[in-house]
């Protein structure tokens, strides 16, 4: 059976696992959003993909912004919240500048938080949908917070409750939410791993396209429901 195809929105989808995301989402058919601060850069990663896919600009910090792109594109069926920063490796939680923590949760947990009161709503409204909150072993009770990144670990401990709190409001209406730890990944932030983004973004489009019958409000790593 064709997999049905949908409109994908994925932001931080320039460069890295999001444009590794937005890629594999369009060559399985799905029409895809591109979105980046940097709209030029956007357009061009679109363009890379070829018909089918558009580059959209948005500033996840900037309440405005997202209420432009909303409005801009309108209904998506598909949000992988991808955008991301990292830091503050080597601080410690007694030490770090608070600025630079407020820095980090802006981005990476009120940006999906943003993001998702614009577009699941619309989800909600038409009874489909998929939202894949991209998290971190380092956000992990179970596996233990490290010390070295307090503000990266807290921001993505905190989507992962934002993840727990959205599928709970969503129970029940067709919309599923869950977090996604992709493992280490090679990028700008770290260029010694050993997994491609390629293959981090097969198990997040995984994610992104469950069936009906798929978990939700559930911390994945690759085919497998982990613990928080």
């Amino acid at each position: 059976m064709a997999e049905v195809s949908r409109t994908a929105l994925v932001t931080g989808g320039n460069r890295g696992i999001g444009h590794a995301v937005a890629e594999l989402l369009h060559g399985r058919g799905h029409r895809v959003i591109v979105a980046s601060r940097d709209g030029d850069q956007a357009r061009s990663a679109a363009e890379r993909l070829g018909e089918g896919a558009r580059g959209a600009r948005v500033d996840v910090t900037d309440a405005a912004a997202v209420a432009e792109l909303h409005a801009s594109v309108g209904e998506v069926d598909i949000l992988v919240n991808n955008a991301g920063v990292q830091l503050d490796w080597g601080e410690e939680p007694t030490g770090i500048d608070l600025a630079l923590v407020r820095s980090t949760l802006e981005v990476n947990l009120l940006g999906a938080w943003r993001m998702a009161q614009a577009f699941v709503p619309d989800m909600v409204a038409r009874g489909w949908g998929r939202v894949v909150n991209i998290s971190s072993g380092t956000a992990s009770f179970a596996l233990g917070l490290p010390g070295r990144c307090p503000a990266y670990s807290v921001s993505k401990s905190s989507l992962n409750a934002l993840t727990v709190l959205l599928a709970r409001e969503t129970e029940g209406t067709g919309v599923l939410v869950n977090a996604i730890n992709p493992g280490l990944v090679r990028s700008r932030m770290r260029p010694d791993a050993e997994q491609s983004p390629q293959e981090a973004a097969a198990h997040i489009v995984g994610a992104a396209t469950l069936p009906d019958d798929g978990p939700s409000g559930a911390f994945l790593r690759r085919d497998a429901v982990i613990g928080w």
